[in-house]
């Protein structure tokens, strides 16, 4: 959705709402909410030593200066402002995170902070602070905005740990518990920018959602986007693939020495072959070549020559003489009267 064109002059309305205060109070307004000049919010600290005076005296004084402006005929005289900004909430979902709203007003940082302080000033907004589950956001409606979040719950709740969940699909089940609200708001559009309100739910470089502790979707350097990279090709890459598709993918150039390196020292990835990695997940299974024999005749019982190069050659990238030169050793195999390799 485009920027939502605004009627009304910002610095204008603040103008006239502010003109009934008294200079400091004033001053102390602007300063908070990085009204002037500098976009810059300062903190009660900061005008506290302004003025010589503690950051709960600054406190007191803000607050006052709300109050006196809430109670003024200037402010009054702007119902119209707080009306059309009420609608915009409305057409955001009625519940929306503040940098969603601010950015979707303007992107100008001076415009964004005179909204700040009407979202401050009016009745109709509710502002709920950051959690360790949700970004800071505003609410123009209760129900909603309960909704909103009992749905979230609900989402985080129902995914496991490591999975990943492509948009549309999350999208739906969203909206599938949020199925009882107006059908004004149930679209995919505001489900988004509801999505986006969580903290706990995130999506990953690739568009695709989950836990945003899974480490399928924090990406911290080239081991996280090999394993993103990998997931998505859905088979065993060569190292220099792995390398080539993070730097075409993600535009960060990715040696393939440092890529080789990376995959070397993660338990996620397994060795299959000359350079050629494996995701665990898929199976495959750590280890030389004798290993993975015995992993098998432990698992099957004995097995005949040709049982063993295709079930090894599912798991490794090898030649079929590697394999065999592995089961001659009879220091770690033996073959039985039926022509079956059992464990030494």
């Amino acid at each position: 959705m485009p920027n939502h064109t605004i009627s009304f002059k910002p610095k204008q309305v603040t103008k006239r709402i502010l003109s009934g205060l008294p200079e400091r109070a004033n001053k102390v307004v602007v300063r908070r909410f990085g009204l002037g000049d500098k976009p810059e919010r300062m903190t009660l600290e900061a005008i506290g030593q302004t003025y010589g005076i503690t950051r709960e005296r600054v406190r007191q004084i803000e607050n006052a200066a709300l109050t006196l402006i809430r109670k003024s005929e200037s402010y009054k005289n702007e119902k119209a402002t707080f009306e059309e900004l009420k609608n915009i909430v409305h057409e955001l979902g009625a519940i929306v995170s503040e940098d969603d709203l601010l950015g979707h007003v303007s992107k100008d940082p001076q415009v964004q902070n005179h909204i700040h302080l009407y979202l401050t000033l009016g009745d109709d907004f509710k502002k709920e602070k950051e959690d360790e589950h949700f970004k800071s956001r505003w609410s123009v409606n209760s129900d909603v905005s309960t909704a909103v979040h009992s749905a979230l719950k609900n989402l985080y709740a129902n995914l496991s740990d490591d999975e990943l969940v492509s948009e549309t699909d999350l999208v739906n089940r969203f909206l599938e518990e949020v199925k009882d609200l107006s059908e004004k708001y149930r679209n995919e559009e505001i489900a988004k920018r509801w999505l986006s309100i969580s903290k706990s739910i995130t999506k990953n470089p690739l568009g695709e959602w989950g836990k945003s502790t899974s480490a399928n979707i924090k990406t911290r350097g080239i081991k996280d986007y090999a394993f993103l990279m990998m997931r998505k090709h859905g088979s065993p890459m060569h190292f220099r693939e792995v390398a080539k598709a993070i730097t075409d993918t993600f535009n960060k150039k990715t040696h393939t020495a440092t890529c080789h390196n990376e995959l070397i020292k993660d338990s996620r990835f397994v060795l299959v072959g000359r350079g050629i990695y494996a995701l665990k997940e898929w199976g495959y299974k750590t280890g030389v070549v004798r290993d993975v024999i015995k992993e098998l005749i432990k698992k099957n019982g004995p097995m005949t020559k040709e049982d063993i190069v295709e079930q090894v050659m599912k798991e490794r990238y090898l030649k079929k003489n590697t394999i065999l030169v592995n089961l001659q050793n009879s220091k770690y195999f033996k073959k039985n009267k039926q022509g079956q390799y059992g464990i030494a």
